[in-house]
């Protein structure tokens, strides 16, 4: 474990039931930043139902359908969902889980084309 600075943030510690999320893309790590700018309360919502149950089919997190229901990542098939971080807005999060990790693939600002 690495020394920490004064001045630096604590982690929040993970339970022992959660997930972890990870960065899949680079991307995803710039749509996250985005969308924590413009939607800050939606997103620590976000973040808490991802750590939580982000295999639970809900209104607002769902598995993707055809094509886009499946992604392939180091010769692994797994299931894409995706999660609106609020009910009646735009913004869209691609994920897949492996084991007990949440990969944020890709993090929308708005509607994805390729689901509309």
């Amino acid at each position: 474990m690495v020394a920490a600075k004064k001045g630096e943030l604590v982690p929040r510690p993970p339970r022992k039931s959660e997930y972890e999320i990870r960065f899949a893309t680079s991307d995803a790590c710039k749509g996250w930043q985005d969308l924590v700018a413009t939607i800050r309360n939606p997103m620590t919502e976000t973040w808490d139902f991802l750590t939580r149950t982000p295999l639970a089919t809900t209104l607002t997190n769902y598995r993707l359908k055809g094509e886009l229901g499946v992604i392939s990542r180091g010769g692994t098939s797994h299931q894409r969902w995706q999660h609106k971080p609020t009910a009646k807005g735009t913004a869209r999060i691609w994920f897949y889980v492996q084991e007990r990790t949440v990969f944020l693939e890709q993090v929308h600002t708005s509607h994805p084309n390729e689901t509309k």
